[in-house]
C-alpha cells in the first residue's frame, strides 16, 4: 500500500511539474513562440514526462521481462529437485501419513484441473497439519535418502534463483531439519514417545511443504511443458491407478 501511494506521488509530482513549466512558458511568452526562450522552457517541461515515460513505465516493462525469466529459471531448479529426489521423498514420507486417504484427493491431478483447481488443492494440504505416524513407514529409509542427498539439497539452498521462491527455500529447510534431526539420533526405533511426538511434527512440515511445492510445480508444467505433465500424472505416487505406460 505504501510503495502504491509512493508511486502515485511520483507520477503526480511530475506530471505536476510539466504541467506547471507549460504554464509558466506560455504565461511568459504568450506571443513569442518563435523566440528561443518559449522553446527551452518547452524542452524543459517536456523533462518530467520523459522521466515518467523511460523511468517508469518503460523499466516497468523491462522489469516484468527480467521476473519472467527468473520464474523460469527458478522452475528449472524446482525441476531439478522433484526429478532427483522430490517425488521419491513425497512417496516416502506419505507411508506414515494417517490420513493418506483423505489427502489424496487433493493430490489426484488431471488435465481437468484448472489454475484455481490447483490452488485449492494446494491450500488444503500445504501446511504442518499432516498427522504422521513413525510405526506406518520405515524411518531408517527416510534417513538414509535424505543423508544421501544432503549435499543437493545445500546446493540449491545456496542458489541465487530461489530467493524470491521463499515456499520452496521453506520447503528445503524443512527438509534439512528433518534431517539433521533423524541423523542426529543413533537409534530410532528406541526414541521415547515425546522425541517420537517432535519427530513426526518435523516429518509433518517438511511433507506439508513438499505437498504444496509439487503441486505448485505440477501446475507450472500443465501450463507450460504438457507433455512432462503427462508424466507426472502416469508417474503420480497418490494415484493406484497410474501406470508409467501410455494408455490406448
Amino acid at each position: 500500500m505504501k510503495r502504491s501511494a509512493s508511486l502515485t506521488a511520483i507520477i503526480g509530482g511530475l506530471l505536476a511539474s510539466a504541467a506547471l513549466i507549460y504554464l509558466v512558458d506560455f504565461a511568459a511568452y504568450p506571443n513569442l513562440h518563435d523566440s528561443m526562450g518559449f522553446y527551452t522552457l518547452l524542452d524543459i517541461a517536456f523533462i518530467p514526462l520523459n522521466v515518467l515515460i523511460v523511468g517508469l513505465f518503460i523499466n516497468r516493462l523491462i522489469a516484468q521481462r527480467e521476473k519472467a525469466e527468473l520464474l523460469h529459471k527458478m522452475n528449472m531448479v524446482v525441476g531439478a529437485f522433484f526429478s532427483e529426489m522430490g517425488t521419491d521423498l513425497i512417496r516416502r514420507l506419505a507411508c506414515f501419513d494417517r490420513d493418506i486417504d483423505a489427502d489424496r484427493e487433493h493430490l489426484l491431478f488431471t488435465a481437468r484441473w484448472t489454475a484455481d483447481d490447483f490452488d485449492a488443492h494446494r491450500r488444503a494440504v500445504c501446511g504442518d497439519t499432516h498427522a504422521m505416524d513413525l510405526d506406518r513407514g520405515n524411518l531408517d529409509d527416510v534417513r538414509d535418502a535424505l543423508a544421501a542427498q544432503r549435499t543437493f539439497i545445500l546446493g540449491l539452498l545456496q542458489n541465487g534463483n530461489l530467493l524470491e521462491h521463499a515456499g520452496f527455500t521453506d520447503a528445503l529447510w524443512a527438509m534439512s531439519h528433518l534431517s539433521e534431526e533423524l541423523s542426529a539420533r543413533a537409534d530410532l526405533s528406541a526414541m521415547p514417545p515425546a522425541d517420537r511426538a517432535h519427530i513426526e511434527l518435523d516429518m509433518s512440515r517438511a511433507y506439508g511443504r513438499l505437498l504444496g511445492e509439487w503441486l505448485g510445480y505440477v501446475r507450472h508444467l500443465k501450463v507450460d511443458y504438457p507433455y512432462l505433465f503427462s508424466f507426472a500424472v502416469r508417474s503420480n505416487p497418490f494415484d493406484r491407478d497410474a501406470r508409467i505406460e501410455v494408455a490406448p
